[in-house]
Order: structure tokens, then sequence, then C-alpha cells
């Protein structure tokens, strides 16, 4: 067999330390696997799980060590990191997954561009796995159109005023806080525009309105309302009028993770409908033998690895630090798509008994559902893919 010389990297298989990686969120995650259907059912958040993972270091993906996570992005951890785990943790249990995928946003933004003082309240929290900073940025009348918003902040003595609703807020009922988006008049010294604000959810003047979802309940959703609600300068994140930079930075990047989170999710329905396809017995033989059964599993194996191997080529992107925009919306539309495809296929492999809610495939159904229809929709998708393709005059 002739060694591949150490110069060449084959582009498709993770090294050794990815590996690794992968294994200790793996052996991590595994035990709550046997959980996921009652924390699907249960509209109490896992503040349990989430302390857990906090000392097992999941939450602190990319947060420095001064503020106790495991290191910034770029030094030794990368995207593809963040990638592996947050399958490897969907794999086991979707909610675990999510916990990570916030945590391992808002910690690094608000030490990157909060006072360092500031950071020092609320990212170690946030790492631990002891509070929740939501992130607000759908409003009513504005979704993929981030520059559409309606959120006004105008300037008063020590800091801004904020007006307007933020709508659909995963984590809202038990977060502590929530970095909102609210557009800034210019008053002609240029400084206008989109800004970030962390603003907690304690302040007087805002407003909550819990939303009863058919899926994702232990996670919480909610509309908030803010009515002229004070946010301190020191709360600014990242400057006035580059909220919409951050926001628009960040997108790419956490359209690859859900691509990852959904066939994850996918991943697990397949081979627990594999276990029992061998198990189910028809006609005096197991329903594996048919074609009818086994050409359904054959397919959806086959999309989920072209699936998720296009996520990590996204991910590859990023930390190359190459554009990947392109990439991260074909991954967005279409691994989910065809994660929910191979749950509604895993549902009739299982016949009536997965229909019911004693088994977790509707609930897989619902907990990918709502990934699909969460950080822009897939026409939006779409329409970005053809702007790249096409140029951005044709629309």
């Amino acid at each position: 067999m002739t060694e591949t010389p150490e110069t060449v990297r084959p582009p498709v298989l993770f090294d050794d330390e990815y590996e690794e990686f992968a294994g200790w969120v793996r052996g991590f995650a595994a035990p709550y696997s046997e959980g996921y259907l009652a924390r699907a059912h249960s509209a109490e958040f896992p503040w349990e799980t989430a302390r857990r993972m906090g000392a097992q270091g999941l939450l602190g993906l990319g947060t420095s060590e001064k503020f106790g996570g495991q290191g910034v992005l770029g030094d030794e951890l990368t995207k593809v990191h963040l990638g592996i785990a947050h399958e490897e943790l969907a794999y086991a249990d979707f909610y675990l997954s999510q916990l990570a995928y916030t945590s391992n946003l808002t910690a690094p933004l608000l030490e990157r561009f909060l006072p360092a003082h500031v950071a020092q309240d609320w990212v170690p929290g946030i790492v631990r796995g002891e509070r929740v900073v939501a992130l607000g940025l759908t409003e009513p009348g504005s979704g993929s159109d981030a520059a559409a918003m309606r959120m006004r902040a105008r300037r008063a003595d020590g800091g801004w005023v904020l007006n307007g609703e933020k709508t659909s807020i995963t984590f809202a009922p038990h977060a502590e806080a929530m970095i909102t988006f609210g557009r800034v008049a210019d008053d002609g010294d240029g400084a206008g525009g989109i800004t970030a604000f962390l603003v907690p959810l304690a302040t007087a003047g805002v407003g909550m309105q819990t939303f009863d979802d058919v899926g994702w309940k232990p996670l919480g959703r909610a509309g908030v309302f803010l009515d002229d609600v004070f946010v301190p300068d020191e709360l600014v994140i990242g400057g006035v009028g580059n909220g919409f930079r951050l926001v628009m930075s960040e997108f790419d990047y956490t359209r690859s993770v859900i691509g990852l989170m959904s066939s994850g999710v996918a991943r697990k329905a397949l081979d627990l409908s594999i276990e029992h396809v061998r198990q189910r017995e028809a006609f005096g033989r197991a329903v594996a033998h048919n074609q009818g059964v086994s050409f359904p599993i054959a397919e959806h194996a086959t999309t989920l690895e072209a699936a998720r191997w296009l996520t990590y080529r996204a991910l590859s992107l990023a930390d190359a630090d190459r554009p990947f925009t392109k990439e991260a919306a074909m991954v967005k539309w279409w691994v989910t798509d065809v994660a929910i495809k191979a749950i509604r296929d895993c549902i009739v492999l299982h016949g009536h008994s997965a229909y019911s809610e004693e088994l977790p495939f509707q609930a897989m159904l619902r907990d990918v559902s709502g990934l699909e229809i969460g950080e822009g929709t897939p026409q939006i998708q779409k329409v970005v893919i053809g702007r790249s393709l096409l140029g951005r005059e044709f629309r």
C-alpha cells in the first residue's frame, strides 16, 4: 500500500484530530439520547443539562479561556470543530445541539464586542450553562430582510431608548437578555444605521408573549415588545451602525451549522429505522429483505452523506477565510429538505407506531421543520444562490 505523502491532505476525510474531537462530543452526548422524547414533550427548560454541557466545555467553543471557554476560533478551534459538535449533539438530542448553537454564538459575540468589564458580567455565565442570551432579529414585518427592520433606537442621556417588536425569538421565555437589533437615525454625523444592543429582559418597558409551538417546547419562543426601554451605552454591541454587518457576518456560518443539526437528527432517525426493519417480520421474514424497504434507506443514506459533506465544505471555506455565502445558502435550503424527507420516510417504514408520540419521529420531524423556517426560508436561500450564480441584477 502506497503511503500518502504528508503534503497531500485528503479533502473529504477528517484528520485524526477531528475524529478525536467527534468522539469526545459523542461520548458525552450519547447518554442523553434516551431522554430526547421526554424533553420534546416538556416545556421545562433543561437547566441541569445546560450546566453539564457547560462543565464539559461544549458551551464555550469559540470563547477565550479568560472567560471560561475552550479558546477562540482560529487558534486551535475551527468552524469545522463547531460543526462536528453540533452534528454529534443533534444526533443524540436535538436540544443539546440548540443549547450549544446559541451559547457558542452569543458568548463569543459578547466577548468580542462589549467592553471587557461588561462581558465579564455576562459571558462566563453563558459558558457555564447558567444563563441564556437570546438573539432578537426577526420582526413581524421583516425576517431575512434585516435591512427592513422597524425597531428604533434614539439617543438619550447615557444611552439609548428602544421601541419596537421582535417576534419568533427562540429561548426568549428563559433568557436573561436579548441581543436586539434596532435602527439608529443618522443625525448628520454619519453615526446611524442598524445597531446591536444587549437588552436585559427584566428592564422596565420589556413585555413578552410566549408562543405555544408544536415543537421546540423546552426551548421556548416568544414575541418581545420594547416600549421606551432604556439601554446604557456600555451595552451597545460593536458600535453604533455596525449591527447589520454583525448580522450578515454570522448568517453564513449559522446557516451552515443548521445543515449539520438537521442531518444529525435525520441520521439518527435512519439508524433507528434500520434497526427496526431488520427485526420487524412480515410473511415469515424481516421486512429489510424487501427492496421497497431497503431502497429508500439506501437513497436517504446517500443524500444525507452528500448533504453533510456539503456542509463541511462550507465550513472549510469559512475556516480558509474564503467566501461561502453560496454554499451556506445551498446547505440551508437543501440539507433541511433532505433531512425532512428522510424522517418522513422513516415514519412510513415504522408504520402507525411512528405516527404516535410514543416514538421520537414526530418530534424529530417538528424539530427539523423548525430549522427549515429559521435563519431564512428555502425561497430566500434560492434567491441568494441565484444572485451568486447569475448576478444581482437577476432576481
